[in-house]
């Protein structure tokens, strides 16, 4: 079970802290976002799909209860599926239970919902959704513009080739 040294008298087999604390260090820059209460979240599926919420508490290993709030990001409290969920990086300091105006005093404190606004993930999505909710009308004018602006560059090339 354990092992002996030279006399045959067994050790502990047990690891000293010194050579855990490498494998330790290791381990805790893997993995940051885990499910907590505070944690920001994005809806990937169903009615709330593309808004944000935050985790309020932990029902079950696979089932969390989130909140918007329903004033701010348009999410009503409710229990739903982890897998349901994508988690970011950005985290409130916020108790388990929280009411309603605790979420909020908490959100404007942190500043989470301004800083995740800032990233290039949540202005990839907004993109998305503003082309999504664009007319025949303004697809036209996106193409007029395109075709303007590389009419543009094309001058501008060759006007820089004719230089050298």
């Amino acid at each position: 079970f354990g092992s002996r040294n030279q006399e045959g008298v067994p050790q502990e087999s047990t690891p000293c802290k010194e050579q855990l604390l490498p494998f330790l260090a290791i381990m805790s820059g893997m993995f940051t976002r885990f499910v907590e209460p505070g944690r920001l979240a994005l809806i990937t599926y169903g009615p709330c799909e593309g808004k944000m919420c935050t985790i309020i508490d932990i029902v079950d290993q696979k089932r969390v209860v989130v909140d918007g709030p329903l004033s701010v990001t348009g999410v009503p409290r409710h229990m739903m599926p982890i897998k349901r969920l994508s988690l970011t990086d950005f985290k409130s300091k916020l108790v388990r239970g929280a009411r309603e105006k605790a979420l909020k005093v908490a959100l404007e404190r942190d500043a989470a919902l301004e800083k995740w606004n800032e990233t290039n993930r949540a202005k990839r999505i907004k993109a998305k959704e503003t082309r999504k909710n664009m007319t025949d009308f303004d697809r036209f004018k996106l193409m007029v513009a395109k075709r303007k602006r590389a009419g543009q560059v094309r001058l501008a090339l060759r006007k820089q080739k004719t230089k050298k």
